[in-house]
């Protein structure tokens, strides 16, 4: 009788503090809330990655840019997705082969990863198409959120972000981290007053808490869950899933299965946590994320969502 007991309290109480979190936790205070996210800058309507880009992208009035960093031979931290140059430049050289001003300009017609068979393909004009420092995004953008990839696991790498993102006084208006639970701690680790992603790691750990009842209990460091729509990669079995995620289909529809859930997504936002949905970018999809209670969206293309977002007027607040 005793054990039963134990077990129908924990489990009221598991189930009281998931619906009324802040009995127990202090509510986070991330100073933005976006719905708004342009992937890259933008993949579908720009050169990824570049401040033609971004310009275009907060122009268009996103409120938080995606970007990617890398570490060049000179030590400079540059904006780019990938560490070989040959799907985006043609040269079959690593970033970390090349000093800054050595590297190439990007192709004129670049695949867009999360649309399969789809290219952007601009104009020819050099500026539009070279890479851009971080350091120039911060100083473009000073008070835009923005959200890095720490590409790899570089000590460097990680402590020069780390230094611009101090020098720029952007620790309030910064998201980081990686897939790699060792790059994310190590970020995490070098300086704490950053907002934190989520590592695959710890997706995982969610999931086990909050299925076991612990998520309530359980004090969570990160800031922002950001995570793909699985049900857009098997839907009709007509949307490959990129080379670059390590992912078969089994494991996508349990990850649709178990974490695709409101009831979780509005438990960490009462938490103060955001919930980031990626890469969508049909309104299908746009409408499922929301629906789902998303606190944002993660597009390739940013004139689909604000698009979709004035029809359905949805408006961002902070």
């Amino acid at each position: 009788m005793i054990f039963y007991a134990l077990v129908g309290s924990y489990v009221l109480t598991s189930v009281l503090l998931f619906k009324y979190p802040m009995l127990v936790h202090k509510k986070k205070k991330v100073k933005f809330i976006c719905q708004h996210i342009s992937h890259r800058g933008g993949a579908g309507e720009s050169y990824e990655n570049t401040l033609s880009a971004f310009q275009r992208a907060v122009a268009l009035g996103t409120q938080m840019l995606e970007l990617d960093c890398h570490l060049t031979k000179d030590g400079q931290v540059v904006v780019s997705h990938d560490h070989n140059l040959l799907r985006s430049t043609g040269l079959d050289k690593n970033i970390s082969e090349l000093d800054f001003d050595d590297l190439p300009l990007l192709k004129t017609r670049l695949p867009i990863d999360f649309d399969p068979g789809a290219y952007y393909e601009g104009s020819e004009n050099k500026e539009e198409r070279k890479f851009v420092l971080l350091e120039e995004v911060f100083k473009n953008f000073p008070q835009l959120p923005i959200n890095i990839d720490i590409k790899i696991n570089n000590d460097e790498l990680i402590y020069k972000v780390s230094e611009l993102i101090k020098q720029y006084k952007r620790e309030d208006y910064t998201v980081w981290g990686n897939f790699s639970d060792e790059i994310t701690q190590k970020c995490y680790k070098m300086n704490p007053n950053v907002n934190l992603l989520f590592s695959m790691k710890r997706v995982i750990l969610l999931i086990i808490y909050m299925y076991t009842g612990l998520l309530p209990f359980v004090p969570l460091k990160e800031t922002h869950l950001e995570i793909f729509l699985p049900s857009i990669y098997f839907k009709k079995m007509d949307r490959p899933i990129p080379p670059f995620l390590p992912i078969d289909k089994v494991f996508l529809k349990a990850m649709n299965i178990l974490l695709m859930r409101p009831s979780l997504f509005n438990h960490l936002q009462a938490r103060g946590l955001h919930v980031y949905l990626w890469v969508l970018n049909k309104e299908d999809e746009f409408r499922k994320a929301f629906e789902l209670g998303a606190t944002g969206i993660m597009t390739d293309y940013p004139t689909r969502l604000k698009f979709f977002l004035e029809k359905n007027k949805l408006k961002c607040t902070s």
